[in-house]
C-alpha cells in the first residue's frame, strides 16, 4: 500500500502548482539557453526545444506514476531510497546530486536575472557586477520564502502569468517584425546534423526540471492525486509551446551574431536593436519576472527535499528545523550555496552540470519504476523508452564535453567526487 502522511495544510490549488513548475523552467529557459542553443544549432534551436520537452515527458512519466504511489514530498531522494530501502549509500549519493542539481539551477536562474538587470547599463558586461546582482536577489527570494507558503504562493501566481503575457507578446512582436523566413534559414544551415540537435537539447535539459518542484510541495497542496498529473503534464507542454514560439520570433527577427555575441542578455539586445527603447524594456521586465519565479519556486521546492534528507541524516540535523512548517534553515543554507556556485562558475559550466545532473536522477526515477511498475500502475514500454531516451541525452552531453571541452569534465567530474564522498561520509555516520 502507498504510504501513509501526516495531515496536509492545504494551501496550494492546481493554478498555485503550475506557476511553481513553470517558475521552475521558463525561468532557466529562454533566457538562460537561446543564446548558447542558436551559437550550436542556430536556425534548428525550436526542433532541440521539442526534443528537450519530449524527454522532459519522458522523465515525467515515472516521476507522476511515484509521487501518485508514495506520495511523499521528498520526491526523488524519497522514491529511490523507498524503492530501494537497504542501499543507504546510494540513497545518501542521490540526496546530495539532486539536491546540488537544485542548487546549480539556482545560480543558473540568478546570474540570468543579474545579466538582464544590468543589460541596459554601462556594466552590461562586468562580471562583478552580475555577479553582485544575482546575490542580491537570491537574498529577496530566501526572504520571501522564510516568509510564509501562502505569501509565496500568490507571489509566484503573480509572476508566472504575468511572464507569459508578456513573453507571448515578445514573441509575437519579433515575429511580426521578422527580417527572414525560416525556410531561407534553413536553405543557410543545410549542413547541421541530427546528433548536434539532440546535444543541445540534452545541454538544455535543465531548462525542463521544474516539474518536479511539485512534488516537493505534497504536504501543500490541494488534492493530489489529480493536481500532480495534471500539474506537470500541462507545465510542460506550455512550456515547450513559448520556448518554440519565442526561438522562432528570435531567429527571424535578430541576426545570429548578435545573439551568440551577447548571449547571457540575447532577446533584451535584439528587441533594442529592432523595437527600441520600449522593446528592451519589455524584454527585460519579463526576463526578471521569468528568472525570479524560476528562483522562488525552485527555493521552495528544493528547500523541502533537502529538510527530508536530513531528517533521515544525510545532511546536518539543524536542516530539519521548521517554522510554521517552513524549512528556514534549508532554505538559507541554498541560497548561499547557490551564490557561491555564481562566485565560482560561469552560464555554460553552470548549465551543463545542471543537465547531466537531472538526466542521471531521471534515469534513477525511471529505473525505480521499473523495479515497482506493477504497484504504479506502469506502462512498461513507456518506461523502457523513458530509460532509453535519458540514457541516450547524458550520453550526447558526455561525448560533447569529452571531444570539445574537457576540461568542463574535469570540473563536473570533480563536483560529483566531492559530493559522492560526502555522501559517503553521512551514510558511514547514520550506519
Amino acid at each position: 500500500m502507498p504510504y501513509i502522511h501526516r495531515k496536509r495544510n492545504k494551501s496550494l490549488g492546481l493554478l498555485e502548482l503550475i506557476a511553481i513548475a513553470l517558475g521552475g523552467m521558463i525561468g532557466g529557459g529562454i533566457f538562460s539557453v537561446l543564446g548558447i542553443s542558436v551559437s550550436m544549432v542556430g536556425v534548428f534551436t525550436p526542433i532541440a526545444f521539442v526534443i528537450g520537452g519530449l524527454l522532459a515527458l519522458l522523465a515525467a512519466y515515472s516521476y507522476v506514476k511515484l509521487a501518485l504511489y508514495y506520495r511523499d514530498e521528498g520526491a526523488t531522494y524519497s522514491f529511490y531510497k523507498k524503492t530501494f530501502p537497504k542501499s543507504r549509500f546510494a540513497a545518501s549519493v542521490v540526496g546530495w546530486w539532486v539536491t546540488f542539481g537544485y542548487i546549480s539551477t539556482l545560480a543558473l536562474y540568478a546570474y540570468t536575472f543579474a545579466s538582464y538587470a544590468i543589460s541596459g547599463f554601462e556594466i552590461a558586461d562586468s562580471e562583478y557586477h552580475r555577479k553582485i546582482f544575482a546575490g542580491l536577489i537570491i537574498f529577496i527570494f530566501t526572504l520571501i520564502n522564510v516568509w510564509s507558503v501562502k505569501g509565496m504562493g500568490k507571489i509566484e501566481d503573480i509572476m508566472v502569468y504575468t511572464k507569459l503575457f508578456i513573453l507571448v507578446i515578445i514573441s509575437f512582436v519579433f515575429i511580426n517584425n521578422s527580417n527572414i523566413s525560416i525556410p531561407v534559414l534553413i536553405e543557410k544551415n543545410e549542413d547541421m546534423n541530427m546528433l548536434y540537435i539532440v546535444i543541445v537539447a540534452s545541454l538544455t535539459f535543465v531548462a525542463f526540471e521544474g516539474f518536479q518542484l511539485v512534488i516537493h510541495a505534497m504536504n501543500e497542496m490541494e488534492n493530489p492525486r489529480t493536481n500532480i498529473p495534471r500539474a506537470i503534464y500541462s507545465s510542460i507542454f506550455i512550456t515547450v509551446a513559448i520556448y518554440v514560439i519565442i526561438a522562432i520570433g528570435a531567429i527571424m527577427a535578430i541576426p545570429f551574431e548578435n545573439i551568440i555575441e551577447n548571449q547571457e542578455y540575447a532577446l533584451a539586445s535584439g528587441a533594442g536593436e529592432i523595437l527600441g527603447n520600449i522593446g528592451t524594456e519589455l524584454v527585460i521586465i519579463g526576463a526578471l519576472l521569468a528568472t525570479s519565479s524560476a528562483i522562488s519556486g525552485t527555493l521552495f521546492g528544493a528547500s523541502r527535499l533537502m529538510s527530508v534528507i536530513a531528517a533521515d541524516g544525510y545532511f546536518p540535523k539543524f536542516l530539519t528545523i521548521r517554522k510554521n512548517n517552513i524549512p528556514v534553515y534549508s532554505i538559507i543554507s541554498m541560497s548561499v550555496f547557490a551564490f557561491c556556485l555564481v562566485l565560482l562558475g560561469d552560464l555554460k559550466v553552470i548549465l551543463e552540470y545542471g543537465s547531466v545532473t537531472f538526466l542521471l536522477v531521471s534515469i534513477l526515477m525511471a529505473f525505480a519504476n521499473f523495479k515497482i511498475h506493477k504497484f504504479t500502475n506502469s506502462s512498461l514500454f513507456l518506461t523502457f523508452i523513458a530509460l532509453f531516451g535519458l540514457i541516450a541525452g547524458t550520453v550526447a552531453i558526455l561525448y560533447y564535453e569529452a571531444t570539445t571541452e574537457v576540461e568542463q569534465v574535469y570540473y563536473t567530474g570533480g563536483l560529483y567526487v566531492t559530493l559522492t564522498l560526502l555522501a559517503f561520509v553521512f551514510s558511514y555516520k547514520r550506519t
